[in-house]
């Protein structure tokens, strides 16, 4: 990508964001990060817009499916890219993050990180194209 995007990354394991901000900073992205769900939506209500934002499910206070939910039914909001990542492999876990609009569910322990790079590659690519 030409232009660095910048990435909300919601993560409330330390050592899972610090190595998720080193790989998108070392890729040229800007990174904002937030440990729990209640300060991410907080965030996600001020200027600017993330250009994706990187969702775990399982969060204190207010949870990924909640936020998710909340930033589909925001004019605002409702068309930024969200990918949920979490550890919550059960199919009604993925059928509801699906449903609830994610642009991707990546289970952590399918993919490596540079697996998961590449997914938010090609959704800011996607994006990209659609600006």
């Amino acid at each position: 990508m030409s232009t660095k995007a910048f990435i909300y990354l919601v993560e409330d394991d330390s050592f899972i964001s610090g190595m998720y901000q080193t790989k998108l900073k070392n890729m040229g992205y800007t990174v904002e990060l937030a440990a729990d769900g209640e300060v991410a939506w907080a965030r996600l209500q001020q200027e600017p817009l993330p250009d994706l934002v990187l969702l775990d499910v399982v969060l204190p206070k207010k949870d990924g499916f909640e936020i998710l939910e909340e930033l589909r039914a925001n004019d605002r909001t409702r068309n930024l890219p969200v990918i949920l990542l979490t550890n919550l492999g059960q199919k009604p876990d993925v059928e509801r993050g699906v449903k609830l609009g994610a642009d991707d569910y990546i289970i952590k322990a399918h993919y490596t990180p540079s697996e998961v790079m590449e997914k938010v590659e090609k959704i800011l690519r996607a994006k990209h194209e659609g600006d």
